[in-house]
């Protein structure tokens, strides 16, 4: 055989290589951005705005199994300042989620909503950060959807400081299918919205929520 066309040869077997290599990296996508920690007694639970019922739902287990004495509910800003103009009343997702961990048996008088809206993870993980400094809590369960934690345990590193740490764990219930992600348009999204949140963190977050 000659040298030409081994040379063609091993240029067809590198891109074959190269393309089973990117499917099976496309297709591994979803199962990479999912990474929970092991529970561990905290604090506080921490309800993320989004994805309801199912994360205040895991939240309300979390706290009847005995790992934290309080549960959080970060407020999502939705449309509450446009609302408001129109003096309609915004009924926000922490008004729900209250109601879920109600149901799941937690006390009223166990449950807090955070008190500054939000409207990204970043501001959620500052605020969180914030009330826990204020009220002398050093540790949290964050309750998220499982294609966000691996973005929530980065933002956490970068944002929360030595002096916090955090337990950050998926709800269970989240339809989100982590093997064939690409067959739904809302898990395709999330996906595409996780990879391009991943990209901002790790670039030092020079994209920013819009100013009011």
């Amino acid at each position: 055989m000659s040298r030409r066309s081994l040379l063609r040869i091993a240029v067809i077997i590198s891109v074959v290589g190269l393309c089973a290599a990117g499917v099976f990296a496309f297709r591994g996508t979803g199962r990479w951005l999912v990474g929970q920690d092991p529970l561990r007694p905290s604090d506080v639970v921490v309800v993320l705005s989004g994805g309801m019922p199912w994360r205040a739902e895991e939240a309300g287990k979390i706290y009847r199994a005995g790992y934290a004495k309080e549960v959080w509910v970060s407020r999502g800003n939705g449309a509450a300042d446009s609302l408001s103009k129109m003096g309609i009343r915004y009924v926000g997702e922490e008004d729900y989620d209250r109601g879920v961990l109600v149901y799941e048996g937690v006390p009223a008088t166990a449950i807090r909503n955070l008190q500054k809206p939000i409207v990204d993870t970043e501001q959620e993980i500052e605020e969180t950060t914030l009330e826990m400094r204020q009220s002398g809590k050093t540790s949290a369960i964050i309750v998220t959807s499982p294609y966000h934690t691996r973005r929530v345990r980065t933002l956490w590193r970068d944002l929360a400081g030595k002096n916090f740490t955090a337990v950050v764990r998926a709800a269970p219930g989240d339809p989100f299918d982590a093997d064939h992600w690409w067959r739904s348009t809302g898990d395709a999204y999330a996906v595409a919205r996780e990879l391009l949140g991943l990209l901002n963190a790790w670039a030092g977050l020079p994209v920013r929520p819009r100013a009011k």
